[in-house]
């Protein structure tokens, strides 16, 4: 990660484009959904399903916008919506973390610790 393809994050920031991340989350989980509805449906066999392969498509859109926006969309089990914005605090790389049950960015971590390491965000940063 380098300072001149990322954008960091205040956690004010990170609030701020959290209406729309929840949207685009919500769109990623619910077509995740789509698509294990359709799995069952098909006994698994989705690979040459043209349904199938536009929901994907639309994820991988979704996706898209996260990281247009600069955040990036951790869950790939696609249940939590886990979200990660680039942030800088006591001067170290960090990324803010939210979950799509969270109402708010409350936690960090070290790029290093993904989610199971995450703190809160030290009040000075809020």
């Amino acid at each position: 990660m380098t300072t001149e393809e990322t954008k960091y994050f205040t956690p004010l920031e990170a609030k701020r484009t959290l209406p729309l991340v929840k949207k685009i989350v919500k769109d990623i989980v619910d077509t995740s959904k789509e698509i294990k509805l359709l799995a069952d449906d098909l006994d698994g066999k989705i690979e040459d399903d043209p349904r199938a392969k536009k929901m994907i498509d639309n994820i991988n859109g979704f996706i898209g916008e996260l990281e247009e926006i600069g955040c990036f969309y951790k869950d790939y089990s696609f249940t939590l919506g886990l979200v990660d914005f680039p942030a800088m605090i006591n001067g170290r790389d960090v990324l803010l973390c939210w979950r799509s049950d969270e109402d708010e960015i409350k936690y960090y971590h070290n790029l290093d610790a993904g989610y199971t390491g995450r703190k809160l965000i030290p009040e000075e940063f809020l």
